[in-house]
């Protein structure tokens, strides 16, 4: 951040124009092709409100591979039809699917499902976030994903940051199966890292989830079934027309590109920012996500 500094206070010296100091969004801007990676559409569950409204979560099954397998084996049998978003509660989640449902579950789905709630560090190059983390030994970004972890424990999860996606469940030693999931849709609710399934996390129409009304009964569950929000549709990306398909790209974790903006992030001194953090929370760098042309 020392060069940033300097530029304008030389150029002030010689009677210059001070130098632009760049912002997180400037670094996304001006980001090179090479700095992102197209997030695979076997990755993506596309789900379709029937106000019109579209919600687009991309999985993660390198963290919680069997819950993301059955999600696919719900979205593909459609499990999810006549599914609503029945419970919305404020600065916490939204929560969708058939609310305790008897309908049977698709072939290819587990219906005890392990608890993934961590995974090894084995396979995993992690970008250190740089700052303390109030609940892991480590935090940083794996694959373009926030992740908690501890080397001496040989553990990394994803992280309940705002849009995370994870899986409703009963009481221990249930895990649920990916039938019934929720949206973050307030202040990240890290306490609950490491007890759910984290399968993922919406990368585009959160704002569908996080603008409607608050539902008024314990939890947020809405009162009368009348106020369920009805969902339309929920299929994987990989299903659907090559015409109709959405398509992303992710910023990669690894690339000198995110480096700068998570030092950004960290350190912002610009037109609006006088001083410095000099630390960062990790819910507070958002990965960079664009949707392709």
């Amino acid at each position: 951040m020392r060069s940033i500094l300097l530029v304008p206070a030389a150029a002030l010296l010689i009677g210059a124009s001070p130098a632009k100091l760049l912002t997180p969004n400037d670094i996304v801007a001006q980001s090179p092709e090479s700095a992102w990676k197209t997030i695979p559409a076997e990755d993506l569950m596309v789900m379709d409100l029937a106000n019109g409204g579209r919600v687009v979560v991309q999985l993660a099954p390198a963290f919680a591979p069997v819950h993301v397998g059955n999600i696919r084996a719900l979205a593909r049998g459609r499990y999810w039809d006549g599914a609503t978003v029945y419970r919305v509660q404020d600065n916490y989640v939204a929560q969708w699917g058939l609310n305790e449902s008897d309908n049977g579950f698709p072939a290819g789905v587990v219906a005890k499902p392990p608890a993934e709630y961590t995974r090894s560090l084995k396979g995993l190059k992690i970008t250190p976030l740089g700052s303390a983390d109030a609940y892991a030994p480590g935090a940083g970004f794996a694959d373009g994903w926030p992740v908690a972890f501890s080397t001496k424990g040989d553990w990394a999860d994803l992280t309940h940051c705002y849009a995370a996606v994870g899986v409703g469940r009963d009481l221990s030693p249930d895990t649920g199966t990916g039938g019934e999931l929720y949206a973050v849709i307030g202040n990240a609710p890290r306490q609950l890292d490491r007890n759910i399934a984290i399968v993922g996390r919406v990368i585009d129409g959160i704002d569908r989830l996080s603008t409607l009304p608050r539902g008024t009964e314990a939890l947020g569950f809405y009162k009368d079934k009348a106020q369920y929000v009805p969902i339309a549709s929920i299929r994987i990306a990989a299903d659907m027309p090559p015409a109709d398909r959405p398509s992303y790209e992710a910023m990669d974790t690894r690339s000198a590109t995110f480096a700068q903006y998570l030092k950004l992030r960290a350190n912002r001194h610009d037109s609006f920012y006088i001083r410095p953090a000099g630390g960062v929370d990790l819910c507070n760098v958002q990965v960079p996500v664009r949707k392709k042309a």
